[in-house]
């Protein structure tokens, strides 16, 4: 088998985007547009991966990491200059090169993988991936002859009338015998209005010596969408958006309105989860059988347990057991773990907290640095008072106690397995096990005060 290499174009600066941001690390879906790309080569059995970087190409190189190697294209002077740049690297290699534009974030492995093997299949020393389009208007026009072989691409500003009217076209990846593209690149010239070397070119010089030149038709126009404004990147989102939906559904979850469902390629979900309207979840978040996400909920790099109910609520970098009920109007914030069949409700913000299995903290309540035991209440309106203005203090409550409503616990503090904390107390020392803590100021009543005060207000 030969040897596979791939070339990644990522050095322009995409003017058109109008942004600070380089335009390969503009992101679909979360993720920059090139290390779209990138994973997808990684799905491919590829002897060696370089990227011509730039514009950006110190945070590209931050962005891809170990994954490939970098050459320097210091100067953009075209496609083909750019593919010149790895030269040292790949010239005298016997194999074939893929070269593809790091602003490509929808094609697929499945896809680069099929035009691999057609190439070789062909016996090409260039192959083309091409598709078919209803409107070309702009794109290079793919012309063959009578036999199906591509004689050859028309730009669109060159194309006649009959030639214009033809809908396949050049979607700008290729395959190329490695020996033959480098060869061919020393011959590329420069004269044209730009003053750039052209990759293309190299097909002219290929079908001048008589080698086959080969094109391979994806079906699915929309992966070969380049990105090249902010219009473009809207367009790519939405079709990755409907990609993703689209499997997950496929592989029995349910997403009752996709269209206002925002699901990254980043997340794995198991059959029969239910995805309600207006719920986004991103980052390495993992969604488990049964479970229930949504309406309005915001899970980010958390793991969900099966069963679970999350609710109009937001989960961040953390964990959550089976069978909890979480919301509405919650916020998980990181580094939480919320044991089984737990229940975490209205307008609760727990942070950096271990909640045990089958505890509850229903309503209107902060739990910040807290480690909460089993089978533990906490009543509405508590707080774990975690922060003094420098330090963060951690709260422990233990198996079985009750929290009475509007109690605020002052850390560091514990309190001791079975205890009752009276509601309206404030703690600021430990309690033992099961003790009843009341920590109050005295109710006191003055008769008929209320009628002197109302009098006083009257005069």
């Amino acid at each position: 088998m030969n040897k596979r290499f791939a070339v990644v174009l990522a050095a322009g600066q995409g003017t058109r985007m109008k942004s600070k941001l380089y335009k390969v690390l503009h992101p679909v879906m979360g993720r920059p547009m090139v290390q779209h790309v990138m994973d997808q080569l990684q799905t491919l059995k590829l002897d060696e991966i370089v990227t011509i970087v730039g514009h950006g190409a110190e945070k590209v190189k931050q962005e891809l990491g170990d994954v490939t190697r970098f050459v320097l294209q210091s100067e953009q002077l075209g496609t083909g200059h750019a593919v010149q740049q790895a030269e040292d690297l790949l010239k005298n290699k016997a194999g074939v090169t893929l070269v593809v534009c790091g602003d490509t974030p929808l094609l697929t492995g499945e896809t680069l993988e099929a035009l691999f093997n057609y190439h070789e299949r062909e016996q090409a020393k260039v192959t083309v991936l091409t598709t078919s389009v209803s409107e070309p208007t702009g794109y290079g026009r793919i012309i063959r002859d009578e036999h199906g072989a591509v004689e050859k691409i028309v730009e669109q500003k060159d194309a006649n009338e009959q030639e214009r009217k033809v809908k396949e076209i050049n979607a700008g990846t290729y395959c190329f015998d490695n020996r033959f593209l480098f060869d061919a690149l020393s011959h590329v010239s420069n004269d044209n209005a730009q003053g750039e070397y052209y990759l293309p070119d190299v097909i002219e010089i290929a079908q001048k010596q008589g080698e086959t030149v080969a094109a391979f038709n994806t079906p699915d126009a929309d992966e070969i969408l380049g990105v090249n404004d902010r219009v473009a990147l809207s367009e790519a989102e939405r079709l990755m958006k409907i990609r993703t939906n689209v499997m997950h559904m496929r592989n029995g979850v349910s997403i009752i309105d996709p269209l206002t469902t925002y699901i990254a390629p980043t997340v794995t979900i198991e059959a029969d989860v239910v995805i309600q309207p207006g719920t986004t979840i991103r980052g390495a978040s993992h969604i488990k059988a049964d479970a229930i996400i949504g309406p309005n909920s915001e899970i980010k790099d958390a793991e969900i347990g099966e069963g679970t109910i999350v609710k109009q609520s937001v989960v961040h970098d953390s964990k959550v057991g089976n069978q909890v009920n979480i919301g509405p109007f919650t916020h998980i914030r990181p580094a939480t773990t919320i044991e089984d069949h737990a229940k975490i409700g209205n307008f609760v913000e727990v942070k950096k907290s271990h909640i045990d299995a089958g505890s509850k903290v229903s309503h209107l309540s902060y739990i910040g640095d807290a480690e909460i035991g089993k089978n533990v209440n906490v009543g509405c309106g508590s707080i774990t008072v975690n922060y003094d203005g420098k330090d963060k203090f951690k709260t422990i409550i233990e198996d079985d106690v009750f929290i009475g409503c509007n109690t605020n616990l002052i850390a560091p503090l514990t309190i001791g397995r079975g205890a009752l904390v009276a509601a309206g107390s404030t703690i600021t020392k430990d309690v033992p096990e099961i003790a009843l803590s009341v920590a109050r100021a005295k109710q006191v009543n003055k008769e008929g005060y209320a009628k002197r005060f109302n009098k006083l207000l009257n005069e």
